[in-house]
């Protein structure tokens, strides 16, 4: 017998893939807890649903009678059943097969004596879940006690069900064992032997004391006390001691100091050429530089070669160019004499920068300039 061909086994094992579940499939599957509260709502709802059945109206004294034998018949028991699962619904029905002597003993003689459900069937019968507050197999009582885990401020691990450690995580704000502490960003607006409210800090304290830039203990990165208050840094400062690009500790990227203060980078016109490729033309913009093929060339990897010939009285991007800048693409217009008005045909050159605009390379600072 011959072995199986390489492409046969590619198959098999594509398949096997295929029908193997997703890795996170088992982080999803719902907890034994899960399921039981799940059925017992579907319980519940099957019990709304036949609340009402067989009375119609017309001979209220017979409705009534025949009604009150219905609540607690295995009639309107059976209806229930058969509408807890769907059919496809492969674990919702094993359940209800494993279970279904105990859901029967409730509904005919247990009901009065035990009306809720889910403490009766999951905490106490099956012993899948807990009380609120509490968690593991024992059922301890949460970090910070039953009736406020966490002091109202974080989820209690494993809280109402047999798993879990008790221990809290915390909401965002809140830190410590019992979530009673506030996080850098916040400070505490309320705390007394029962409750603790952590509020945000305004945006330029790191640290604070109260809700103001005034209450900040420690300014944010890239704000500075000043008069009292935290201010914001100038965009163009890299850490400051004041407002303005004149109070820059240093500057970022495609800026440089010029007398005092923060300045862009003209990389346009330094002495070593931005923009390398042959017939490129360079434009600054603020901190950066594109560079641009002119109308009648086409963008290749090594230069913007012509694709079109300028005919007589047309002006060419090859005679001398003065610049003024286009409001709508924030790009100069190309001038010969008189100017005109120069916008990128998007079909003769292509976007490099992905800023969707055509034509435009974005450029870093040039080579051999202090940012």
């Amino acid at each position: 017998m011959r072995p199986p061909a390489p492409a046969a086994l590619g198959l098999l094992l594509l398949l096997l893939l295929l029908l193997l579940p997703p890795p996170d499939q088992a982080a999803k599957k719902p907890t034994p807890c899960q399921r039981c509260r799940e059925l017992v709502d579907k319980f519940k709802q099957g019990m709304v649903d036949t609340a009402k059945k067989n009375f119609g109206g017309g001979n209220t004294a017979w409705e009534e009678k025949t009604l009150s034998k219905y609540e607690f018949s295995e009639v309107r028991l059976l209806e229930i059943m058969e509408s807890l699962c769907g059919s496809s619904d492969f674990e919702c029905n094993r359940l209800v097969e494993e279970q279904e002597e105990h859901l029967e003993a409730w509904w005919l003689r247990l009901k009065k004596e035990h009306p809720d459900l889910f403490e009766w069937f999951c905490v106490k019968t099956l012993q899948v879940c807990c009380y609120p507050g509490t968690y593991g197999p024992d059922c301890l009582a949460c970090q910070g006690g039953s009736e406020r885990p966490c002091s109202g401020n974080g989820h209690c691990s494993g809280d109402g069900s047999r798993q879990g450690d008790g221990s809290c995580q915390c909401h965002i704000g809140y830190q410590g064992v019992l979530c009673t502490d506030c996080t850098d960003g916040y400070f505490s607006s309320l705390r007394n032997e029962t409750h603790s409210i952590c509020t945000a800090c305004d945006e330029s304290c790191k640290t604070c004391t109260g809700p103001t830039n005034r209450d900040c203990a420690q300014c944010e990165v890239g704000w500075v006390r000043e008069d009292g208050a935290c201010v914001e840094c100038d965009s163009t400062c890299v850490g400051c001691t004041g407002k303005g690009p004149g109070q820059c500790k240093e500057c970022i990227p495609g800026y440089t100091k010029e007398s005092g203060q923060c300045t862009d980078i003209d990389e346009c016109s330094l002495a070593e050429k931005a923009c390398v490729r042959e017939n490129e033309n360079c434009y600054n913009t603020p901190g950066s530089y594109v560079c641009v093929c002119p109308e009648g060339f086409e963008e290749t990897e090594d230069a913007c070669v012509q694709t079109q010939t300028a005919g007589d009285g047309e002006w060419s991007a090859l005679l001398p160019l003065a610049q003024r800048e286009d409001s709508r693409w924030g790009l100069p217009s190309l001038c010969s004499g008189v100017c005109l008005h120069w916008e990128p045909p998007r079909e003769e050159i292509h976007t490099r920068s992905g800023l969707g605009i055509p034509g435009r390379r974005e450029g870093k600072t040039a080579p051999g300039t202090k940012s």
